[in-house]
């Protein structure tokens, strides 16, 4: 424990960001590639039904993003209270969060799987399934519902590893559950002949496996926190403390699940199958291009979480102007990949014209902000790693529900489906804004050291 605060305490910002952050980017990038290479192989194993394959998954995916942003939810809350419980030297309260967050994860997980089974076709239908991309769906997420309790413990306990500044431990589960599943992949889809199906299963056990490494991380001594029984037993102050940090991460991805209910159903109206199709490509592509500012984030965290808790004010401006200046630099960077690229990129996931061609229209109309965002996810993280529920709240909800959400029902009614893309670099110029006036001031609050309320 006090090589790890040390080094939190006392490496120079930018060796101790590379050094927490470089495996958590690294990890990213694999499990980005995943989804990439997932949706590739469907897509070309599907050939002439490829679009609805495509746009199955693009379906059951935001269903699964519901348990992810839960995952999320505990797995940042809780590490953000670990993080500044380190930093005050308050190893029990450390300890006793993890055990509220394994209670957590045990009871989100069997709900998740319960409910999702009973309502699996409502639910599709309400994410803007059709009849003919309905079955590819089913499939699909019929059989991840069943992993649901590896997906969320991988999730939120990676974040605990990182709260501890472990970061290397988080990078090895992610690169072994992405690669594994990219390995898996093939074999299941291509070889066994199971389609979509393959492809769940792939996923399922890859996640089974990076789950089972995290088991052994802990189980074996190789944390700075010990696991005691008598802390599953969940203390109010805890998890109140948890689910008002979790409250903004959940909100961002619950939000993002929200708005995709209200997005496939424009699409579906304005351009049927393969404007799902569209979306699901450019979400993934998206993903693969953003993966990286999240790592930053991941390693920005625990500094910002410990040296707010020992009042060390300067080292949070610190990390946080560095982080900031990084990920515009990612953001410009894939910016470029996306606008100038489009056609390459689409053609790898399908052979298909019409999917490639209006695939390009869209791309280069979604990315326009694009060079924004890394300013917005710094913002929205800051607050989190610092306890500050409700600023984090309101810039994690305002890119997706403020902005996003009624332009994608307003700006069809003028642009058709052009409308619901020009949607997206509003909805991330407005939320940039916010974030800027917001960073702004808690900056100037703390350039005068003073502890904000």
């Amino acid at each position: 424990m006090q090589e790890h605060s040390k080094l939190l305490a006392d490496e120079s910002i930018g060796k101790l960001l590379l050094k927490l952050s470089a495996p958590a980017t690294i990890g990213m990038m694999v499990q980005a590639l995943y989804n990439l290479v997932d949706t590739i192989f469907v897509g070309q194993a599907l050939g002439e039904n490829s679009i609805q394959g495509i746009a199955g998954i693009s379906i059951a995916f935001p269903i699964m993003m519901i348990g992810m942003a839960i995952a999320l939810a505990i797995g940042i809350g809780g590490s953000s209270v670990i993080s500044r419980a380190l930093g005050e030297k308050n190893i029990e309260k450390a300890e006793n969060t993890m055990g509220n967050i394994l209670s957590l994860i045990g009871v989100s997980s069997i709900l998740i799987t319960i409910i999702g089974s009973i309502l699996i076709v409502p639910m599709l239908k309400l994410f803007g399934a059709t009849d003919t991309i309905l079955p590819y769906s089913l499939d699909y997420l019929s059989i991840i519902l069943y992993g649901s309790v590896f997906f969320i413990y991988a999730l939120a306990m990676n974040n605990v590893v990182r709260a501890e500044g472990n970061a290397k431990v988080a990078m090895y589960t992610m690169i072994a559950s992405a690669g594994l599943n990219i390995i898996l992949d093939p074999l299941f889809i291509f070889a066994l002949d199971m389609g979509i199906k393959g492809a769940a299963i792939a996923t399922v056990i890859a996640q089974a496996v990076g789950a089972f490494y995290l088991v052994h991380y802990f189980a074996t001594g190789k944390s700075i926190l010990r696991f005691h029984t008598r802390h599953l037993k969940l203390n109010i102050g805890i998890v109140k403390e948890i689910v008002a940090i979790g409250l903004s991460p959940l909100t961002r991805n619950a939000s993002s699940s929200l708005m995709v209910i209200v997005l496939n159903n424009a699409l579906a109206v304005y351009g049927g199958d393969i404007a799902i199709a569209i979306f699901g490509v450019i979400n993934r592509l998206f993903m693969f291009a953003f993966m990286p500012m999240f790592g930053v984030i991941q390693g920005l965290q625990p500094i910002v979480g410990y040296n707010y808790g020992a009042k060390n004010f300067d080292r949070v401006k610190q990390s946080v102007r560095l982080s900031i200046a990084i990920t515009t630099a990612m953001s410009i960077a894939g910016f470029l990949l996306l606008f100038l690229f489009p056609e390459q990129l689409f053609s790898v996931f399908s052979s298909d014209q019409e999917l490639i061609y209006s695939g390009k229209y869209a791309t280069r109309i979604m990315v326009i902000a694009v060079p924004l965002v890394g300013f917005q996810i710094v913002g929205a993280s800051f607050y989190q790693a610092i306890g500050k529920a409700r600023p984090s709240f309101i810039l994690s909800m305002s890119r997706q529900l403020l902005f996003l959400i009624p332009l994608v029902i307003i700006l069809p009614h003028f642009f058709q489906l052009t409308g619901i893309w020009m949607a997206f670099p509003l909805s991330d110029s407005l939320s940039f804004l916010i974030t800027l006036i917001m960073i702004n001031k808690e900056f100037r609050l703390l350039n005068n050291d003073i502890l904000p309320e």
